[in-house]
């Protein structure tokens, strides 16, 4: 167990509603790389080291969610070296899963995939914190192309096995009806520092990440509050030390906060649930 003065805030997992969970769970072993670490009819929990990563839960009679509505733009799974993603790259040359994009962002470099029921997916190494370019508190982080060719370089001569040790959620990427709003709620409720901003899209993180929150509006522009039941996103948990646990608990009383025995469950203004869970507890259940 490592000691508090280690924790910081970052994503834990992220769950899903889904209509074939059958189906979506294989994509996320197969294509993705977790792992099955439990399952029944209801719901599947994959992830890596007996850590839960992405929980679906099934609901065949829920509507499938469209494209332009508030709710998920992709999970992103953080992998921990670049010669991880090279094999991650190899092993997608063969099995050919659904990549729809690839970038490098100057702090990291990613694939973009979408599952079976239309959840994006990214999958990406971060650059050494060092080589991040910050000014005036914002990080530099561009679209360019991925070198390909250089990450398969990296790979070295491992073998893909699926997620490695040390894979985490690095950051969930969300599509909201306006962005003043979403700052209102992610920046000054949630109290996340805005890191970046594109336009139509604005980056959150803590402890001086380049995100672990993404908003934008480039399909979704004018989305009201999601209708349920829906396919999509359920819930993002959020693994928080607890001076933000405490700060978001003294500013979210209007934000739909429920107590649990947790932590704290809100509401983003889109409808989205998001659950803080205090780090140290977290920490003594691995």
């Amino acid at each position: 167990m490592s000691t508090t003065s280690s924790l910081k805030t970052g994503i834990g997992k992220v769950t899903l509603t889904v209509n074939d969970l059958d189906r979506v769970s294989g994509f996320y072993q197969e294509a993705v790389g977790l792992h099955l670490l439990r399952s029944d009819a209801a719901t599947a929990e994959l992830g890596v080291e007996g850590k839960t990563l992405l929980e679906l839960r099934r609901d065949p009679g829920a509507r499938r969610r469209s494209p332009r509505e508030a709710g998920l733009f992709h999970t992103a799974f953080l992998l921990p070296s670049r010669a991880d993603l090279g094999r991650w790259i190899q092993h997608a040359m063969k099995t050919r899963p659904p990549v729809v994009g690839a970038s490098d962002h100057a702090v990291s470099e990613a694939l973009y995939l979408s599952d079976p029921e239309g959840n994006g997916v990214e999958i990406y190494v971060d650059r050494p914190v060092l080589s991040w370019q910050w000014k005036d508190g914002l990080v530099h982080m561009p679209s360019d192309p991925l070198d390909l060719d250089a990450v398969v370089a990296a790979s070295g001569s491992g073998d893909w096995k699926g997620f490695p040790e040390g894979s985490t959620v690095g950051h969930v990427h969300l599509q909201v009806g306006a962005i003043p709003t979403a700052e209102a709620f992610y920046a000054k409720v949630l109290g996340f520092a805005v890191t970046s901003r594109y336009p139509g899209g604005t980056f959150y993180a803590a402890d001086g990440y380049h995100h672990h929150i993404a908003t934008n509006i480039w399909n979704s522009r004018g989305a009201g509050v999601r209708s349920y039941p829906s396919t999509g996103l359920a819930n993002i948990e959020i693994i928080a030390t607890p001076e933000f646990l405490t700060s978001v608990h003294g500013k979210a009383t209007e934000a739909g906060t429920a107590d649990t025995t947790q932590g704290l469950t809100l509401n983003d203004p889109w409808g989205t649930e998001i659950s803080i869970v205090s780090s140290i507890q977290q920490d003594t259940q691995e």
